[in-house]
């Protein structure tokens, strides 16, 4: 379980302070939760902070008890939390194998490797040697980032808009493998996302704006106060 306790996040800019992230406080159990908002609501960030990416101003995180507020990324990840980017990162030199086996922190099979490529729809065949360069695309790319978090295994796994820049095609494949994590997965899948697709399948939907907690609650109890009369969903009409 994740808390984030009184969460403040303060930046610089043009030689004044402004807070991103304004006294946070919620608490993220097991299950599928989403985080949605406004752009520039402050969803992003909250993401990091969790992440270990930025140190909060004030406030405090506990997972399952522990206090992580100081802890690096790298400490974080020990402890079982895992980030998607927005952008995932390539690794010039290594192979969807070497970044799969490097996730799973410890020697595993091909097999082993290629099954969490099948799980995220990807052929094994045709992916387990090539390398992380430009050639593969964006959607290719999310989806093996998720088949290195399935091969960590990881108590929380955070994925910060997982739908930017992929074509449809692969958006739909995302989300059956989003909604597979949510059935089998034994820990917390948090997703920054404007998608209604995606807020479909949530148990719980967060709403941040302004930097401050919105609401909270099931998606059966959001996203009915989210829909306009024409029932399009305003977080998407405030996007574009």
């Amino acid at each position: 379980m994740l808390e984030l306790k009184n969460i403040s996040y303060v930046v610089e800019e043009e030689n004044r302070q402004k807070e991103i992230l304004k006294d946070v406080s919620l608490t993220i159990e097991d299950g599928f939760v989403a985080i949605t908002g406004p752009n520039g609501g402050g969803k992003s960030t909250l993401a990091k902070v969790i992440a270990g990416i930025y140190t909060p101003t004030s406030g405090q995180i506990l997972l399952d008890g522990e206090d992580i507020t100081s802890l690096s990324i790298t400490e974080r990840a020990k402890r079982g939390i895992s980030f998607a980017f927005q952008q995932p990162v390539r690794f010039k030199g290594l192979t969807v194998n070497d970044l799969i086996t490097l996730a799973a922190g410890k020697p595993i099979s091909i097999g082993e490797a290629c099954a969490y490529l099948s799980e995220v729809g990807l052929c094994a065949r045709d992916y387990i040697n090539r390398e992380i360069n430009a050639s593969l695309s964006g959607g290719e790319m999310k989806r093996i980032e998720i088949a290195m978090i399935l091969a960590r295994g990881t108590k929380l796994s955070v994925f910060d808009e997982p739908e930017a820049g992929i074509d449809l095609w692969s958006f739909n494949n995302l989300i059956k493998v989003f909604e597979k994590m949510n059935e089998t997965i034994n820990g917390s899948i948090v997703i920054i996302s404007h998608q209604e697709r995606i807020l479909n399948i949530a148990d719980k939907i967060i709403v941040i704006a302004n930097g401050k907690v919105d609401k909270i609650g099931t998606r059966d109890e959001i996203l009915p106060e989210m829909m306009d009369s024409s029932g399009i969903c305003r977080v998407l009409a405030d996007k574009a």
